[in-house]
């Protein structure tokens, strides 16, 4: 779709283009099969670990793995990580026999100051629903969710709602949800609760974040 030998300022200027490209509605199918991505950095050589992991969507039984090890090929720079990220976890994506009806993304979908994050590049990149769930907020502001599991509050940017804070277990930390391709806010959220019935994280996320650390520790 696009080079990916990019420099900041053209990868921004990128994002501003295919932000339009984004669908914020349900497109899904069936799904049956949900993937996780992820990707760690190994702190001492720089070596990163992506990891694309499929689930059975109803007993979350793991039914894929692929591990793909390498070199970071673009800066680290806030609001760009997906042009950092993309290319390893495209080339796990690319190793799993059977493409995913869903991927949820460690990352922000439209929940991005200008409304591209990883989730969503992953999306139009793929053209397969994703979801972006974060572990902390980029941009916009909100109010706590109430205690209880399920519980919500709207992230708001400039008068829009992008996302959800959301809480998946009683009193403890909420995560950040928002649509990344073909997938509304409501179902994002209804699929990261169902997603993880026992830990804060989705089993997607969990288990993907479990799977680049032992890589990279494992691996040369």
């Amino acid at each position: 779709m696009h080079s990916w030998d990019l420099t900041p300022k053209e990868a921004v200027a990128l994002q501003r283009e295919l932000a339009g490209r984004v669908e914020r509605e349900d497109r899904l199918g069936l799904v049956s099969q949900v993937a996780g991505v992820d990707v760690s950095y190994h702190a001492a050589s720089g070596r990163l670990a992506a990891a694309a992991v499929v689930l059975d969507a109803v007993t979350l039984q793991v039914m894929d793995v692929q591990i793909v090890l390498g070199e970071p090929v673009f800066p680290y720079v806030p609001g760009l990580f997906s042009f950092r990220e993309l290319p390893p976890v495209l080339a796990a994506l690319e190793k799993l026999a059977a493409a995913p009806d869903l991927i949820v993304c460690d990352g922000q979908g439209i929940a991005h100051p200008r409304r591209f994050g990883l989730a969503c590049h992953l999306g139009v990149w793929t053209g397969l629903p994703t979801i972006g769930c974060a572990k902390t907020r980029l941009t916009g502001t909100h109010e706590m969710p109430g205690p209880a599991r399920g519980s919500r509050a709207a992230l708001m940017d400039r008068g829009e709602e992008i996302g959800a804070m959301l809480r998946t277990r009683d009193a403890v930390a909420p995560v950040y949800v928002s649509s990344g391709h073909r997938v509304s806010l409501e179902t994002a959220c209804a699929w990261v609760l169902r997603l993880a019935p026992r830990y804060r994280l989705p089993e997607t996320t969990r288990i993907a974040d479990r799977l680049v650390g032992e890589a990279l520790r494992d691996g040369p």
